[in-house]
C-alpha cells in the first residue's frame, strides 16, 4: 500500500467474486468545492473551507438505494507536503460518511514524484477497491473534475463522467460530461452506459 496511502476507511474486505458495480468520486471539486489557487484547483487545507456541495448528499443516496458501491478515491498530497495534516483530512472524511451514503473512502497522500501506483491517473485506489469490495470495474463509473479522474478510471476499465468545472487543463475525453454531481447520479440511475450489464 505505500507509506502515504491511507487504509481505505469504512469498508473491509468481503473476499467474494467481482459482482458488484460501484461509482467511484474524486472528492474535491465533485462531492465537495475545490478551492483556486495559483491557477488551479487544490484541495480545502482546513475543516472551514470543506464545503459538501448541495447535491451531493441526495445523488450518493439515489445511487446506493439503486444497489451501487459508493468508493471516494482521492489524491491527497498535501498531506505528503505536510500543507495539512492527516487529522484534519480525517475529520473531513468523517463529514462525508455522516451526511453522504459512501461505502468507501481510498486515499493517496503522495506526490508524483513517489512513484506510487495509488496517485491517479494510475488506477491503484481503484483496483485496490475492487479487490476488497468484489467491485466488477467493468460494470463501475469514475466520476471526476480533472484529467487525473478521468484517466484513473479509463486505466481501470470504469465508465467515466467529467464534472466540467472550466478548470484550465487539458482533459481527456470523458463517456459523459456533465455539470454536476447530481446530473452524473441522473445519468447513471437513468441507465447511461450500461446496456451491456
Amino acid at each position: 500500500m505505500g507509506e502515504h496511502c491511507f487504509p481505505m476507511i469504512g469498508a473491509s474486505a468481503n473476499g467474494s467474486a467481482r459482482s458488484a458495480r460501484a461509482v467511484f468520486l474524486d472528492r474535491d471539486g465533485v462531492l465537495s468545492k475545490s478551492l483556486f489557487f495559483a491557477g488551479k484547483p487544490r484541495a480545502p487545507r482546513n475543516s472551514d473551507d470543506f464545503e459538501i456541495y448541495p447535491t451531493a448528499p441526495a445523488a450518493c443516496r439515489a445511487l446506493k438505494e439503486a444497489g451501487w458501491l459508493i468508493v471516494v478515491a482521492t489524491n491527497q498530497p498535501d498531506i505528503r507536503t505536510g500543507d495539512v495534516s492527516p487529522a484534519v483530512v480525517e475529520a473531513m472524511h468523517r463529514r462525508l460518511q455522516d451526511e453522504l451514503a459512501i461505502d468507501a473512502i481510498e486515499v493517496c497522500a503522495h506526490v508524483d514524484a513517489d512513484g506510487c501506483d495509488c496517485r491517479k491517473p494510475l488506477p491503484g485506489m481503484l483496483t485496490r477497491a475492487a479487490d476488497r469490495l468484489g467491485i466488477d470495474l467493468s460494470r463501475s463509473f469514475m466520476i471526476g473534475d480533472r484529467w487525473r479522474d478521468i484517466e484513473a478510471g479509463r486505466a481501470a476499465g470504469c465508465r467515466t463522467i467529467l464534472v466540467d468545472r472550466g478548470w484550465p487543463e487539458k482533459v481527456s475525453t470523458p463517456d459523459l460530461t456533465v455539470f454536476d454531481v447530481g446530473e452524473a447520479a441522473d445519468a447513471i440511475l437513468a441507465g447511461f452506459g450500461q446496456e451491456n450489464t
